[in-house]
């Protein structure tokens, strides 16, 4: 199972497990658009320039490749324009992921690592989250995701396919080596914002509800580091022959506010930047914190640079080396 088919393996977190793929001694063979990904960032194997719409594209990189496993990245991200736009997000999502089981199916390739999410679960009933609790997303974009991890015990049942989702909370950092990091077209996530800030590229960082019954008032995120993530991969990759379908969250399994965040950023930079106290947004609970217990248990599964100093700072390092991005 040298070749390993990355779809997405251009993108932020994408990219990162395609290098550790190769250091694993795999052989990764990215499938893709480049609507959001960037040819630069992927450092090892081989980069294929299509789109999961296109199945005979994909048959034919199936065919010459011969891939032993696939990792899924590739999808639509943004919640906002998700809840805007809800037939891309199903349609890039759902309808194009069903394409590639297709295509997999048709190729005997029967081994899937999916890219989920924290969004299937919605409001949680209860911090820190576990794999078995409610899932009722609260938006398109989760939805999809939910959509697709269910099929995938159908999948299992019907064709022998054995996948394994990893529903990631808040993704962050940067690889060490600086080389390659967050560099997404409109700016996400909140420490990619906040690094933006203290670079001048942002006049002010917007903290979005100081009110909410948190400790200093603004909301708790559980942060993991890209690198981290990445490796959660292989480890789920060596776990495939023992399950036929599985889902872990992927966490740091503790949570930080804004404003921590915020100041450790200030720490870190040396920059004192601006920030602005805004409305609460709609939809954005208190408090979004993983149990990853089960990860631990069952895929040996430790988040050795998810530190929020570690995650801030290489962040940092990236985001200076690369202001405009690749």
């Amino acid at each position: 199972m040298k070749n390993i088919l990355v779809t997405g393996g251009a993108g932020f977190i994408g990219s990162q497990t395609v290098l550790e793929l190769a250091e694993a001694g795999y052989l990764p063979v990215v499938y893709d658009n480049l609507s959001t990904g960037h040819k630069e960032a992927v450092l090892s194997g081989k980069l294929i320039i299509g789109d999961l719409a296109d199945k005979k594209k994909l048959d034919q990189v199936f065919k010459k490749f011969k891939p032993g496993a696939v990792l899924h990245f590739a999808a639509s991200i943004e919640v906002e324009e998700s809840v805007k736009n809800p037939a891309k997000y199903l349609d890039n999502n759902t309808v194009h992921g069903f394409n590639l089981l297709t295509v997999m199916i048709r190729n005997n390739c029967k081994k899937l690592i999916f890219s989920s999410t924290a969004a299937v679960y919605g409001d949680p009933i209860r911090v820190p989250i576990k794999e078995g609790d409610r899932k009722s997303p609260i938006n398109p974009y989760g939805f999809s995701k939910k959509m697709f991890e269910e099929s995938l015990g159908w999948y299992s049942n019907a064709y022998g396919l054995k996948s394994i989702s990893l529903r990631y909370f808040n993704a962050a950092g940067a690889d060490h080596s600086g080389k390659i990091g967050d560099d997404y077209p409109i700016p996400t996530h909140l420490i990619t914002r906040v690094i933006l800030t203290a670079l001048g590229r942002r006049p002010l960082l917007s903290i979005f509800g100081t009110d909410y019954p948190t400790p200093d008032g603004t909301c708790i995120r559980d942060y993991i580091h890209v690198k981290d993530l990445a490796l959660a991969h292989i480890l789920a990759l060596e776990k495939l022959d023992q399950k036929h379908s599985a889902a872990y969250n992927l966490g740091s399994g503790r949570g930080f506010s804004v404003k921590e965040v915020v100041d450790m950023a200030k720490k870190i930079t040396g920059v004192d930047f601006k920030t602005k106290n805004s409305p609460r947004r709609e939809g954005d609970p208190a408090e979004l914190v993983a149990s990853v217990e089960l990860a631990k248990k069952e895929l040996g599964f430790k988040p050795k640079n998810s530190d929020l100093k570690t995650i801030i700072k290489t962040a940092w390092n990236w985001h200076k080396r690369h202001p405009d991005g690749y």
